[in-house]
């Protein structure tokens, strides 16, 4: 496994493409509403990061047909955008996007509301957000990459929430998906020490009901085997010498 340690100007790039990336996440988020197509608003966000003047990292990565993952309720990641799926009032839906700036990548996911959502899918958001945080707790120079795994875990078990354990977190830099695959759940080895100048994506996935998931027919969208919730929580972060630095944050 070999994990990049970015020098001085590439933190200044990954910095830079993290910014603009809060920018088209933000523009989305203010177009969710009933009646709102998923197509509309992976439109929104292909515009914006094109205005921006970058490239949408997910289009046409391995063959995705879109800029913009768009899941809506049991949906846990990679739903395709769709003019027919249209966003109702109670829906949950997460987005999940990155783009290429001067050469450097940038992730970062969110699940919203659509309208007045329940008590339940509103803690199912609020839980997975909150796990992210716990996560990056442990996210400093000299601790270990599980140690964030074991926090998100230990922090959602007394929810009773499922955590997807066939998709995982990772390194980012040059490529979208570099070394270290991160996993949400409790690992029973330490995995590789965390240096300072590391960027990685934590995200965690968490569903209303069990871990378990299926792929669809379009061979991306991944669903809830049991029809459950799923939410969804991502920012690229930076290890220092001190505190993370949460590069996506708007």
């Amino acid at each position: 496994m070999a994990i990049t340690i970015k020098s001085e100007r590439e933190i200044e790039l990954m910095r830079e493409s993290c910014r603009l990336l809060g920018i088209v996440h933000k523009e989305m988020e203010e177009a969710i509403r009933p009646g709102v197509s998923t197509m509309d608003i992976n439109i929104i966000g292909d515009t914006v990061i094109r205005k921006l003047g970058c490239i949408p990292n997910f289009k046409n990565y391995n063959g995705y047909p879109a800029s913009v993952c768009v899941s809506v309720n049991d949906e846990v990641v990679h739903g395709i955008p769709n003019k027919k799926r249209i966003l109702q009032e109670g829906d949950i839906v997460s987005l999940d996007a990155g783009l290429i700036y001067k050469g450097y990548h940038s992730d970062a996911a969110r699940t919203h509301g659509v309208g007045q959502i329940s008590p339940a899918a509103q803690k199912l958001i609020d839980v997975t957000k909150a796990s992210f945080f716990e996560g990056i707790k442990m996210a400093k120079a000299g601790n270990h990459l599980h140690d964030i795994s074991n926090a998100i875990d230990a922090f959602i078990q007394p929810y009773g929430y499922g955590i997807v354990r066939d998709l995982v977190g990772h390194g980012i830099g040059t490529s979208l998906h570099e070394d270290p695959q991160i996993p949400n759940f409790a690992q029973r080895r330490r995995g590789p020490k965390l240096h300072a100048g590391m960027t990685l994506a934590i995200e965690p996935m968490i569903n209303m009901g069990r871990a378990d998931v299926d792929w669809l027919d379009d061979d991306w969208t991944v669903v809830t085997e049991d029809g459950s919730w799923s939410a969804h929580y991502e920012n690229t972060i930076l290890i220092t010498d001190g505190e993370p630095e949460i590069l996506t944050l708007y």
